[in-house]
């Protein structure tokens, strides 16, 4: 039989215990009160997206006279409070190799591209039909001096492959893939692939493009020149490129080329959704300079804008797009009094109204043609009428 323990190896046990029972329950409470940290909130992205940035010679003019920034000083929080802000840049910049700008065949000073950096502006389209105006030469220069300035660009480049290239962008934790394409040529220079190139758009081989980069990026976002100059209404062409693109894997495409505004839609194709930006009017330009309050309204629709505020975010299954807004613009022209020289800028509506009550014209105006996507536009007064714009083909309210 084995020997009783005595009272000193009692004691110990009972302490050892004692020890061990006191850090299971200190354990024990550790493990409830640690605090369960909350999952973190799914990145979001926000990208505004406006038309097209002329340099018509009064544009230039302005310019010279009270600087760049006095063109788009009013916008200039907007592009910077953003994650990715875009526009159309519808003029080369090749004052070295180029010729100096007239009617139709443009060009820029070379303090463009800084300018428009310093203001926000992040990633340019220079696929339009104005990309070859100072031949191929002007193409080279254009990209050199707006990569100079750290501006992205999309649709041009010294070579075809250059040029057919998906630009790559992180913002946020999301990767997103943008290509530029035109669908209009004034001079179609397009020769050896080896040699300066703006990128057509050929369904077929864009589709492809924007697939491939569906499998690379959490988001696709595809800028097209295209549509008639002067028609609120998108293409049977335009349409039929928005449902095949949004397909193949497009989640935003920004249409600009017909100097005014087209309808924004939500299209569902191939089981996807897409917004679709069918044109975002002008920007700055020297357009519709002649047009009074009192003047029928399609004389001034050149001088309308949208900017497009596209947020995005990321989820386990891919990439949601949250919101599409708009805000209207105006450019502001003083063609009929020059008193304080040449003034040409873009105001927001929202701002400029409270000074030119006449601009609620131009706001409901801008309701009509883009259609019910468009948030931040003040409805209508009460017994008006609520505007809601065209129904496209695949789009859904």
């Amino acid at each position: 039989m084995a020997p009783k323990p005595g009272p000193k190896q009692t004691s110990m046990k009972s302490s050892l215990l004692a020890v061990a029972t006191a850090g299971f329950v200190a354990f024990l409470g550790f493990y409830r009160q640690a605090p369960i940290a909350p999952p973190a909130p799914a990145p979001e992205l926000t990208l505004v997206a406006t038309g097209d940035i002329m340099m018509h010679a009064d544009v230039k003019q302005a310019a010279a006279e009270h600087g760049f920034d006095s063109l788009w000083s009013d916008l200039v929080p907007v592009w910077k409070g953003a994650d990715l802000a875009f526009a159309n840049l519808e003029t080369p910049v090749a004052p070295t190799t180029g010729r100096p700008g007239r009617p139709y065949q443009f060009n820029a000073p070379e303090g463009l591209p800084k300018a428009l950096k310093d203001a926000g502006l992040q990633v340019l389209s220079t696929a339009n039909n104005h990309a070859f105006d100072q031949g191929p030469k002007g193409v080279v220069e254009t990209l050199q001096r707006l990569h100079d300035a750290g501006l992205v660009t999309i649709g041009t480049g010294t070579t075809k492959p250059e040029a057919e290239q998906t630009v790559f962008l992180d913002r946020k934790g999301l990767k997103l893939a943008f290509l530029g394409f035109t669908d209009i040529f004034n001079n179609d220079l397009d020769g050896k692939p080896s040699r300066p190139w703006v990128r057509k758009l050929d369904l077929e081989a864009a589709c492809s493009a924007v697939a491939e980069a569906r499998k690379q990026a959490d988001a696709v976002i595809v800028s097209i020149h295209w549509g008639i100059e002067d028609h609120h209404e998108p293409t049977d062409r335009q349409q039929e490129a928005a449902v095949r693109l949004v397909a193949a894997g497009a989640d935003v495409i920004l249409g600009h080329h017909p100097h005014v505004l087209q309808p924004v839609a939500w299209v569902y194709s191939g089981g996807r959704k897409g917004l679709v930006a069918y044109s975002l009017g002008n920007f700055v330009s020297n357009q519709n300079r002649v047009y009074r309050p009192l003047d029928p309204p399609v004389m001034g629709d050149e001088r309308d804008g949208l900017l497009l505020r596209v947020t995005l975010k990321k989820t386990p299954v891919g990439v949601e797009l949250v919101s599409a807004e708009g805000d209207p613009l105006w450019c502001e022209n003083n063609w009929r009094d020059r008193k304080a020289g040449r003034v040409i800028r873009t105001v927001r509506i929202a701002d400029a109204i409270r000074l030119d009550p006449t601009l609620a014209a131009r706001a409901a105006r801008i309701r009509a043609i883009v259609g019910p996507v468009v948030l931040t536009i003040p409805p209508p007064a009460a017994g008006t009428g609520s505007p809601s714009g065209p129904r496209l083909a695949g789009s859904h309210p």
